[in-house]
């Protein structure tokens, strides 16, 4: 029992993280009705500007914040050049382009920093909590923090200011918010911002768990497509939820079952997708579309 208790909380904390990053991709595909499969390189860009910073002398918390924000403009910036003109194209035309931008983005990191692997110092602090036999680290309680804070700030923004309404509105009825003044195109730059700026989030997170490199986010995309999958990708809820349930279910799983280990997990979350999208496509919180023929 105390076993499952020190894998569901390690677990969580992971599952924070495929959130994080989980809300990134939701977040894009809202704004423009594009998955983003560029996301996780975009993230990695986040990290290495971050890890930059720290090592020219920024402190960690200073750097993330630095990070997140360049983030925010970046994503803007790359629906200008990638994503605006082809919004009528045809969906291979957009997989083709963006699939271009991940290898851009990866090529990118490589040539500034090469493609040896870098410690990124973890923003919270070494200590851990004994519960009994159960041991919560500082890591832990802050990712889930951070989720918990971020998930706060989307709500206040996206309920309670002009600016969230009008997003919304941007990415539900375009037509319809051009018709009301609403500048469509911003709210679409602002939303693709926002979802980069989450990415960078998810970055700074998992970075003091892996080394910050080229690759590092490769599997961790996967994980947050299965989250992004599982929960719908119009749900932001659905992302969360998602996201803590592969979580929890790709460390029971490599506990539990001798077969997957700590080196095949990721199976977990081809499996997700897989039976998601075979049984329930549109995800446990997403909205069916519903078409006249």
């Amino acid at each position: 029992m105390l076993l499952f208790l020190q894998q569901l909380s390690d677990g969580l904390a992971s599952g924070a993280i495929y959130a994080s990053l989980a809300l990134a991709l939701v977040f894009s595909f809202r704004s423009t009705n594009v998955v983003n499969f560029a996301q996780g390189e975009m993230a990695m860009l986040s990290t290495f500007f971050a890890w930059q910073l720290i090592k020219w002398g920024l402190p960690v918390y200073a750097a993330m914040i630095v990070s997140i924000l360049a983030s925010f403009i970046a994503g803007a910036v790359l629906y200008v050049i990638f994503v605006k003109p082809i919004a009528r194209a045809p969906a291979l035309t957009v997989v083709t382009v963006l699939i271009g931008l991940f290898l851009a983005l990866n090529s990118l990191a490589g040539f500034i920093w090469g493609y040896l692997n870098h410690a990124f110092p973890s923003p919270f602090e070494a200590w851990r909590i004994q519960l009994g036999g159960l041991r919560l680290s500082g890591e832990v309680i802050g990712v889930v923090v951070v989720l918990l804070a971020t998930l706060l700030i989307l709500f206040l923004v996206f309920e309670h200011t002009k600016l969230g309404l009008a997003m919304r509105a941007a990415a539900a009825a375009p037509e319809q918010s051009r018709l009301v003044g609403i500048p469509v195109e911003r709210m679409l730059m602002a939303g693709w911002g926002v979802a980069s700026s989450l990415g960078a989030i998810a970055g700074v997170l998992v970075a003091p768990r892996l080394f910050v490199s080229p690759g590092m986010m490769l599997g961790v995309v996967i994980y947050a497509f299965a989250a992004a999958t599982l929960g719908g990708f119009d749900s932001v809820l659905g992302a969360v939820v998602g996201g803590l349930v592969v979580g929890v279910a790709e460390n029971l799983a490599a506990t539990y079952v001798p077969w997957i280990g700590a080196d095949l997990k990721i199976v977990v979350a081809l499996l997700v997708i897989f039976a998601t999208l075979l049984i329930r496509p549109s995800g446990l919180f997403g909205r069916k579309s519903v078409a006249r023929v």
